[in-house]
């Protein structure tokens, strides 16, 4: 039995008719940028959000990127980051010539520890970018005090986390602005490239429509030095789709998160930790152990498709060997990169592969 790490086949295939549908509809339209299509997504995503206003934009980096640039943060600015996140933060910021500045997570839930923030701010911080890291929001609320008293921005990365809940409430619109990434293996993917940003604030939506069309509301008059990055239509028409089961998906995870978990308890494995007010989609479920690559190579064998999320921390990344980082230098990130392994946990996911799996550790187990 093969089981990959994420079916996309399988996804594409319980909704076939259906995207299908939606793609020649807007292959027909005859109108490729832009246009009622991404309207009628931007409107149907802001409402899902809990949200009054949604931008599509090309990619999720672009969506950060915009982001940041649409708060007019740029050289000699810093920006507080996790140092356990996918290198897309930091490259945001470095794209907008301001400087990341690390913080640790906590151990037990992946996400940016509040309580070491405040010791990062300086005079030059401009904003904080927690990120909900894999599908479970991060502590917002003493974020959201910290930035009230010091005049910062908040900017949440939001990729990994359609539909999650903090505190009973939608992830996005918490912060000034969230950014979304639909790559294909999100909960919510499109068949390609896509992001949005989410915000309350009508002038900061605004900022980021123009932005997205090279700085410009009318076709030749250009407000700003901006960027191409618009979301596609056929994309958009692909995410409508999918927007309608991700619920329905999220709660497949969810199940499969707790079944894994009530059954990997004796295998010494770390599981994940859920605090009381949150609410995660479940994007990815992640266990740590000091054994990790012995036990991803025997998953490996019985043909179970693992991943590491992420096997290399930013800051010790050849991107960044030119800023002096240096190993040893955030001691939590560095062993949560040599520990964690995500195993499989798609809405297609069957009973019998997830036995398989949970079989496999438990007797793994049984020999240490």
């Amino acid at each position: 039995m093969k089981v990959p790490f994420l079916d996309l086949g399988a996804a594409y295939s319980e909704l076939k008719a259906e995207i299908e549908t939606a793609v020649l509809a807007s292959l027909r339209s005859g109108r490729y940028i832009c246009g009622n299509e991404v309207e009628s997504y931007e409107n149907e995503f802001a409402a899902y959000t809990e949200t009054k206003y949604c931008v599509g934009v090309a990619n999720g980096l672009d969506a950060l990127h915009l982001a940041l640039h649409a708060m007019d943060i740029g050289i000699g600015d810093e920006v507080i980051v996790p140092t356990n996140t996918y290198i897309a933060t930091w490259l945001a910021i470095s794209q907008c010539g301001a400087t990341p500045v690390p913080v640790e997570p906590f151990d037990s839930t992946y996400n940016i520890d509040p309580g070491q923030i405040e010791a990062a701010i300086t005079t030059r911080t401009k904003a904080i970018i927690p990120v909900h890291l894999y599908g479970q929001p991060a502590d917002l609320d003493p974020i959201t005090v910290l930035a009230n008293k010091y005049g910062l921005r908040v900017l949440e990365d939001a990729a990994q986390a359609h539909g999650a809940r903090y505190k009973g409430n939608r992830i996005g619109a918490h912060g000034d602005i969230v950014a979304w990434s639909f790559y294909p293996g999100k909960n919510l993917g499109a068949l390609g490239d896509a992001g949005a940003v989410t915000t309350n604030d009508p002038d900061m939506a605004d900022r980021i429509r123009v932005l997205r069309n090279y700085g410009s509301k009318v076709k030749y008059v250009n407000e700003l030095q901006g960027y191409n990055s618009r979301l596609d239509p056929v994309q958009a028409a692909v995410l409508r789709v999918k927007l309608k089961v991700l619920d329905t998906w999220n709660t497949r995870r969810k199940k499969i998160a707790a079944y894994y978990t009530a059954a990997l308890t004796e295998t010494g494995l770390v599981l994940p930790t859920v605090p009381a007010w949150a609410e995660p989609v479940w994007h990815l479920y992640v266990v740590q152990c000091s054994q990790r690559d012995a036990i991803q190579k025997t998953l490996g064998k019985a043909g179970i498709g693992t991943l590491i999320h992420y096997p290399i921390p930013p800051h010790l990344q050849q991107a960044y060997a030119k800023t002096g980082y240096f190993k040893g230098q955030y001691p939590i990130a560095e062993r949560l990169a040599s520990q964690v392994l995500s195993l499989p946990i798609g809405p297609q996911l069957d009973k019998t592969c997830i036995d398989l799996i949970i079989n496999i550790l438990n007797d793994y187990a049984t020999k240490l």
